[in-house]
């Protein structure tokens, strides 16, 4: 068990003398309960508070690590070649704290204190950040942040694809193509490049559907979902219909991730039994099948994991993988048998999806969104939200193994942030997911802790809720909030843009979200706007 040092306990008697509120010296009850929830910790494993290597004691340390790092940057000359290959990695909700705080996880899991851990895509070499405000909204959500990464143009709040002039569920004004905007997929097919999409969402979800869908309402997955809004769906299609039959959609060469419901009549069971969402009796996953027939090229449809490992990649051209009903499964819950079997992980996807489409010499454009990485903040669920922050690294690095810098733009970004924060004053190595300190009341808190959220916790007997009394090493433990909501809010924060590879020096300093799209397509001499292509010095070296 973790033995507070005599200064933190002296510090901890001396701020609760001085506080107003809650004006007592920590009782030996206190102490036992903080010490019992160090001894939580301990029992994590690999987890625990660690001490920080020898070696930093000594100036230099630091010395020598700032001056290899200001070596490299002075060696570093940008990378003006055309981009054959665009990659996005998009982590849905992964904020500037989920960064710091899936890091030292990260380092934490490897028996290292953590704090001085990276996540891989921390090593690229260009940094920025983005600011993700919508037209109409101080703080964005998931789908006003697609159309802007993806298509360039801000929007309104839980509209895709549309411009401003169109709000929250105005079918009407959404059935005017004027205010249709394309996205860099639809830019790259017009050159002849190959397109994909994966997610570990539904592929209907308001991240993904930012690269082929223009709805005025992210939530009109299916046609249920319309009509369910007074709505006629042949007014305003729904969007899995549009990613099996629109014109950027039905195109997608990869197209990997959950959300089978959205695709199948209400009277059928897909292949795990469960009943799909659709009231029209269309069966998409088969239309998309007949319309690849039709085309003659070789296709597979996918719904689990060894359907994924048996796909021919050296001639099959069309791949769509639906391996759930809805968003798939956390992978800390995937790491349980059964589903450590029949569920691929992230990376898993992406090496499909790149397998497939460097078929294509013209290049590919490619969309990877971990998206429950929200899901799990959305829950105050802070163990699965790191985590699987943690898998998009991975997945990253994947990418980054299979494909040359020298002609991949790579960029991995957030769409929004979230509430949660990384507070008060635990030691260096102390458990990331553990209690920080005593608080004035005497009643410990924990590192990290969320602004709102399911895991606000009412007093008991006049005083807050004992953590100590919590298992904390719970990876469903909901973290506290400050106010009481059902789910967890988005936040307001810039965000990180973190790029290596052609043109990735485009990519620094604080700019508008719809920067991103603009700064892809110019590398890879797609879309409307200024390209890379124009430039006579790029075009030579190419």
């Amino acid at each position: 068990m973790r033995v507070l040092s005599v200064a933190l306990v002296v510090a901890l008697v001396a701020l609760a003398a001085a506080s107003a509120f809650a004006p007592r010296r920590p009782s030996d009850e206190d102490m036992d309960r903080l010490m019992h929830a160090g001894a939580s910790r301990q029992q994590r494993g690999g987890r625990s508070a660690a001490r920080f290597p020898e070696e930093e004691k000594d100036a230099a340390f630091w010395r020598a690590g700032a001056q290899q790092r200001l070596r490299d940057a002075r060696q570093r000359q940008p990378n003006t070649r055309r981009a054959k290959n665009l990659i996005m990695f998009l982590g849905d909700g992964m904020s500037i704290p989920t960064l710091a705080a899936a890091r030292t996880y990260q380092g934490q899991l490897q028996g290292q204190p953590g704090e001085e851990s990276q996540l891989f895509f921390e090593t690229f070499p260009y940094a920025g950040l983005s600011k993700t405000y919508c037209v109409d909204a101080q703080v964005a959500d998931s789908a006003c942040s697609a159309t802007a990464y993806l298509c360039g143009v801000k929007g309104n709040i839980a509209t895709i694809g549309v411009t401003a002039s169109v709000v929250e569920s105005d079918c009407k004004a959404s059935q005017d193509k004027s205010t249709h905007v394309t996205s860099m997929m639809h830019w790259a097919q017009e050159v002849g490049k190959a397109t994909g999409i994966v997610t570990t969402t539904r592929v209907t979800h308001a991240s993904p559907a930012g690269a082929y869908a223009h709805t005025a309402d992210r939530d009109w997955e299916s046609d249920r979902d319309v009509i369910k809004d007074k709505l006629n769906p042949n007014d305003c299609p729904d969007i899995a219909q549009q990613l099996i039959t629109g014109e950027t959609g039905k195109n997608f060469k990869v197209i990997l991730g959950g959300g089978r419901r959205e695709f199948i009549p209400e009277d059928d069971e897909d292949e795990e039994g469960v009943l799909g969402k659709r009231k029209d009796g269309r069966n998409l996953i088969e239309e998309w099948q007949k319309d690849k027939q039709a085309r003659g090229a070789q296709h597979r449809y996918v719904w689990d994991l060894d359907g994924l490992r048996c796909v021919d990649f050296k001639d099959n051209e069309y791949l769509l993988g639906l391996f759930e009903s809805s968003h798939m499964m956390y992978h800390l819950d995937a790491l349980q048998a059964p589903y450590n079997e029949t569920e691929p992980t992230l990376t898993d996807m992406v090496r499909a999806a790149i397998t497939t489409l460097q078929r294509h010499s013209e290049g590919f454009v490619l969309f990877v969104e971990g998206g429950r990485i929200d899901q799990g903040h959305h829950e105050t669920w802070a163990h699965k939200a790191l985590d699987e922050t943690v898998q998009l690294a991975e997945a990253v690095r994947a990418a980054a193994d299979l494909t040359d810098e020298q002609d991949t733009l790579i960029v991995v970004t957030a769409d929004h942030a979230h509430t949660m924060s990384i507070n008060g004053y635990p030691d260096r190595g102390n458990d990331i997911f553990g209690i920080a300190g005593l608080a004035d009341d005497g009643f410990p808190y924990s590192t990290l802790s969320y602004a709102n959220g399911p895991g606000y916790r009412p007093e008991e007997d006049g005083h807050r809720h004992d953590l100590g009394e919590d298992n904390m090493a719970d990876k469903d433990f909901e973290y506290p909030a400050l106010a009481p909501r059902g789910s967890e809010t988005h936040g307001g924060d810039d965000v990180a843009v973190l790029s290596r590879g052609p043109w990735a020096h485009l990519l620094t300093g604080v700019f508008e979200q719809n920067y991103i799209a603009h700064v892809m397509a110019y590398a890879a001499c797609i879309g409307s706007g200024a390209t890379a292509c124009e430039d006579a010095g790029a075009a030579r070296r190419h």
